[in-house]
């Protein structure tokens, strides 16, 4: 009998996440120089990290020998600091997706509920899945999360909601009336996950931190991962009351957050030119795409995030016959959205070559 014959079903079912092509691997298999190869596939910041905190990872690094703060305590404390909180309040992840994993260990089983958009993060369906919870879809009509209809859906096995806000693969937000109301109707026994990976790009915010501060069920989720170039480095916080923290401390590992990515986090917190540029060479590419696309008379979504979906036909053909071209996106299909591609915001030479491969593509 094979091994999997003794692995849980569960797991032997579950179709692994797939992030966007690497730079090497594309390089590797088209025979590639991978200085001309553009990647717009990932969400990344195109200007790279904050130069903070490429400094603090440089300081850090002479101290590899020597395991990191297991509590994070800088890290918590500054960012408790910044957003007027207690350090009790924040706790740290090998990226925002570790505290996503943290949530549902430490509150999914077979009993249980987790509820989502129908466009939401794919990594949400599979941590349902991975701990035997049920998964509930909420369609969200136009792209955006229907609060509304996700609070209706909860039953009182219901122990998660995720509300990605922006939204990503759609770049959609809502609204701070809509969230005010879904949280009032919040019942005791679930938590409101708000994934904010991108909130940093929104120039009018909404404030759930607020609802947290009145002590609601209510978790925030951020990283550095987007707006300060830390992707590589795994860190994420978030920021709930304590009675929820102190469950995701008991859940994670020992050292799950490393120093180079704690000292690095630390120092971009504080990098605002950095975020002010990353959001401004943003803007000016949202505004390039959107211009061009509506030049085009293509269907795309308005993106208040860093990457912009647009319908091309057939995504996943035109993901294939770009990367022969160097320019890697990403392909909608896993997202129940077959006929689009999301193209991540670069530099303003990154996406005239993007557009330019799309063009050609589609042309053919």
């Amino acid at each position: 009998m094979p091994i999997s014959d003794f692995a849980n079903s569960f797991i032997c079912d579950l179709v692994a996440y797939e992030p966007g092509k690497p730079i090497e691997e594309t390089a590797r298999e088209l025979g590639l120089d991978p200085a001309s190869i553009v990647k717009v596939a990932s969400n990344e910041n195109p200007l790279g990290p904050s130069p903070l905190a490429k400094e603090a990872i440089r300081i850090a690094a002479e101290q590899a020998h020597i395991y990191p703060d297991g509590g994070g305590h800088k890290l918590r404390g500054r960012i408790a600091e910044k957003l007027g909180f207690e350090i009790s309040n924040i706790v740290l992840g090998n990226g925002s997706n570790e505290i996503i994993e943290l949530l549902c260990h430490t509150f999914l089983n077979r009993d249980a509920e987790l509820i989502a958009a129908k466009h939401a993060f794919v990594v949400y369906k599979l941590m349902a899945s991975l701990f035997g919870a049920k998964y509930i879809e909420v369609d969200d009509p136009d792209f955006i999360h229907d609060l509304d209809a996700m609070a209706t859906a909860i039953t009182e096995n219901t122990r998660l909601v995720f509300i990605a806000n922006p939204n990503n693969p759609t770049g959609t937000q809502v609204t701070q009336e809509a969230i005010d109301a879904f949280v009032e109707r919040l019942p005791p026994h679930v938590i409101a996950v708000f994934d904010e990976a991108y909130f940093e790009f929104l120039d009018t915010p909404p404030d759930v931190l607020k609802h947290i501060r009145a002590g609601k069920n209510v978790i925030v989720l951020r990283t550095c991962s987007k707006i300060h170039g830390l992707a590589a480095l795994r860190i994420g916080y978030g920021i709930a009351p304590e009675s929820i923290t102190a469950l995701l401390q008991k859940a994670r590992q020992p050292f799950n957050t490393n120093a180079l990515a704690q000292a690095a986090a630390l120092a971009a917190l504080d990098d605002e030119e950095h975020i002010s540029k990353t959001k401004a060479i943003n803007r000016q590419g949202l505004d390039f795409y959107e211009q061009a696309f509506t030049e085009r008379g293509m269907k795309f979504v308005p993106s208040v995030a860093n990457f912009i979906l647009v319908e091309v036909g057939d995504g996943n053909l035109v993901f294939s016959e770009m990367l022969k071209q160097g320019v890697i996106v990403r392909a909608m299909a896993g997202y129940k959205l077959p006929e689009w591609v999301r193209i991540s915001i670069g530099t303003p030479a990154e996406n005239a070559r993007a557009l330019e491969v799309l063009d050609s593509v589609l042309e053919r």
